[in-house]
């Protein structure tokens, strides 16, 4: 799996009354290969935008992405971007809508099949090929949207907001399978959240981005990335710092100026 180095990137835009706005301030970041990377922050602090500009679907003003070392220049298939909506095409059927990607690249038939028997069964989605859209819950459907993206073999996945849309029980299980699944695709995966709960759960490191022009206020290691357990001490006062740290951004720069 690659690495992913994000360098100085800023990133500008004009609102709608016409003021130049500093979305992205010097956003340096490495990530490493099979690392599981969470994003949080404030409403509106650029998370969305940061992971669009990863996934080629939006232009830094100036900066660079590299995978690794090579510059991302538009949209590519070794990157896998999953939406808070999964955006399925209501006339297909499930396993249709898995296997679009594939047909789009004109991939075999028999790989095809060997990919959908895989993935499908990975999502948990094993006797729902057959339905529509319109016939699953929003977890299936979201199971369906990752699924989409797995079945295409990208080296790293982005994921934004992906389990927003659905209930607290099925966000839960939802999170379990995303956990499995990562241990067994070893996938680099960034994620955006703005559930700090969730965030300490998934990832190897959260990274807190300030409140704009946002940059990095500060990077947390994860204790026991390979065990995860949503009731451990040690997530639930990691959680509760970051949580502290957002709404104290303030504070943690000046004691990070205090620790040059």
């Amino acid at each position: 799996m690659p690495s992913i180095d994000i360098r100085k990137v800023n990133k500008y835009y004009e609102s709608q009354d016409g003021t130049n706005v500093h979305a992205l301030k010097d956003i340096d970041l490495h990530i490493s290969d099979g690392e599981f990377v969470c994003i949080v922050g404030p409403s509106g602090c650029g998370k969305s935008t940061l992971l669009e500009i990863i996934a080629g679907l939006l232009d830094a003003t100036s900066g660079e992405i590299l995978l690794d070392g090579k510059p991302v220049n538009g949209t590519s298939r070794d990157i896998g971007v999953v939406f808070q909506d999964a955006s399925l095409f209501p006339w297909r059927t499930v396993k249709k809508n898995i296997a679009y990607g594939m047909e789009v690249a004109k991939i075999p038939a028999d790989e095809q099949e060997k990919r959908l028997k895989k993935y499908i069964s990975m999502v948990g989605l094993n006797g729902f090929e057959n339905k529509y859209p319109s016939q699953l819950s929003g977890g299936m459907r979201q199971r369906a949207g990752i699924a989409r993206t797995l079945v295409m073999n990208p080296k790293i996945i982005l994921m934004d907001e992906p389990f927003s849309a659905v209930d607290h029980l099925t966000r839960c299980t939802l999170q379990e399978e995303l956990i499995n699944i990562h241990r067994l695709e070893e996938k680099t995966v960034v994620f955006v959240t703005h559930d700090i709960n969730e965030a300490v759960l998934l990832a190897n490191r959260v990274i807190l981005l300030s409140p704009r022009p946002s940059g990095i206020q500060k990077i947390y290691e994860v204790p026991y990335p390979q065990k995860r357990d949503r009731n451990d001490p040690n997530l639930l006062k990691l959680a509760a710092q970051i949580a502290i740290d957002i709404n104290n951004p303030g504070q943690v720069a000046e004691n990070a100026a205090g620790n040059l």
